[in-house]
């Protein structure tokens, strides 16, 4: 055999062994590590639940274990491909190389002791966060794979629903750059619905809630025009988008934050007798987007409040004078603190927080001559990932000071002591 009929021998044999190679380890070096997720939702308001169906699509078993926890989820009806172990706490799913689907049922309606409802579905409208009826979950993949996620509503013929997403597309998009594992989240109104829309200082608002009820949807609009623009000043980016959704009874009369998205009760006023407004509150909550470490809810709910009145100020909502007889009637609820640090801020450690807050910023004005304020730390604070400590305020007003700072000595804020680390105490 002469040399070229051996090169072509030799050529054959290597074709024919690579195919007995499995086709996803030929092509692993070209293959997508990301895998589909599609979560569909449809409302049942006959019996106030939710199905819920959750399919994967995947080429090489990226997605190989989801988990997670059901206790008090009010989930049922649980049902997969691949092989499912569902237990009294918890659902483990393993699905199958090329994906899968993942049914479960919520029911909707749950009540806050003895208040209103925080999520509630009948057969006009319903509102409840994503979180309440897709649980958390933990996964295990293969190396550096992460979810394309995305999510539709199957709703009935005269309904809409409204997310924190853009819901311009019969498929919505779920993007979070901080995981892997995509999820929706925040606050869901469905039902018929009445809807405003505008774009404030780079923020695409929507004020949605069910029709016939009375919620001041241009009201809120119309603060919004004069607070955003001074909060999108003081932080680092601005909040690409923010929905709010509103009702009446039966829901709970307050007001509630969840990532790009509040709920607030129809009956709650704009603005208080006192000059706060929960409305900014929350919308502050939401902008600065940090969690408190046990001990510390004071600093979120403090900042959430002072700032509350600074923007109403600051956009002329309300006057200097009036901002002057707010900060003293928060002096005088302050009085009845027992402690700032806490696992839950009561309403008057919060009025602490606000005093203490105000004394830090003019503490920073006078130390750098005017240079820098409280609006400094916030900016910091807003690009923490952490459960925020009285540790990370004052390694960030140190850094900004060049020094320590005399508001935030544990010694002077009431029950820090304790949740100091025990080295400190």
């Amino acid at each position: 055999m002469n040399c070229f009929s051996g090169s072509i021998l030799l050529i054959c044999l290597i074709a024919c062994a690579a195919c007995g190679v499995p086709a996803s380890e030929t092509t692993a070096g070209n293959t997508s590590t990301n895998y589909t997720v599609h979560y569909t939702i449809t409302p049942d308001p006959r019996d106030g639940s939710v199905a819920i169906e959750m399919a994967v699509q995947q080429t090489r078993a990226q997605l190989r274990e989801l988990s997670f926890v059901i206790t008090g989820t009010r989930t049922s009806e649980i049902k997969a491909d691949g092989k499912l172990q569902v237990s009294e706490d918890s659902v483990r799913w393993l699905p199958g190389r090329s994906g899968g689907s993942l049914h479960w049922r919520t029911q909707i309606k749950h009540q806050r002791g003895t208040g209103g409802y925080d999520a509630w579905l009948d057969s006009d409208w319903g509102i409840f966060r994503a979180e309440d009826i897709i649980p958390r979950a933990r996964t295990r993949t293969l190396k550096g794979a992460s979810s394309e996620t995305s999510l539709s509503f199957v709703l009935p013929g005269d309904w809409s629903a409204v997310s924190e997403y853009s819901s311009l597309n019969s498929q919505i998009q779920i993007q979070d750059p901080a995981r892997r594992f995509d999820q929706p989240r925040g606050w869901i109104a469905m039902g018929n619905l009445g809807i405003r829309r505008e774009t404030i200082a780079g923020t695409r608002i929507a004020v949605a809630a069910p029709e016939g009820q009375s919620v001041r949807r241009m009201d809120m609009l119309a603060l919004l025009n004069w607070i955003l623009p001074e909060l999108t000043s003081v932080l680092p980016d601005s909040i690409p988008r923010l929905t709010i959704v509103s009702a009446g009874d039966p829901m709970w009369r307050g007001a509630l934050s969840a990532p790009a998205s509040i709920f607030i009760h129809a009956d709650r006023p704009l603005i208080s007798e006192n000059a706060t407004s929960t409305l900014v509150h929350e919308v502050v909550h939401v902008a600065i987007g940090i969690t408190a470490a046990n001990g510390f809810d004071w600093i979120v709910e403090g900042l959430a409040e002072y700032y509350s009145l600074e923007l109403l100020q600051r956009g002329g909502a309300i006057t200097p004078r009036r901002y002057q007889r707010a900060l003293e009637k928060q002096t005088l609820w302050a009085a009845d603190a027992e402690a700032l640090c806490a696992a839950q801020s009561t309403g008057a450690a919060t009025a602490l927080a606000v005093i203490t807050f105000r004394q830090l910023d003019e503490e920073i004005r006078k130390k750098t001559g005017g240079k820098l304020s409280l609006d400094s730390v916030v900016a910091e604070l807003a690009t923490s990932r952490s459960h925020i400590t009285l540790q990370t305020l004052e390694k960030i007003t140190v850094e900004l000071l060049q020094g320590p700072s005399d508001t935030l000595q544990a010694d002077i804020l009431p029950g820090c002591q304790q949740y100091l680390p025990t080295s400190e105490n």
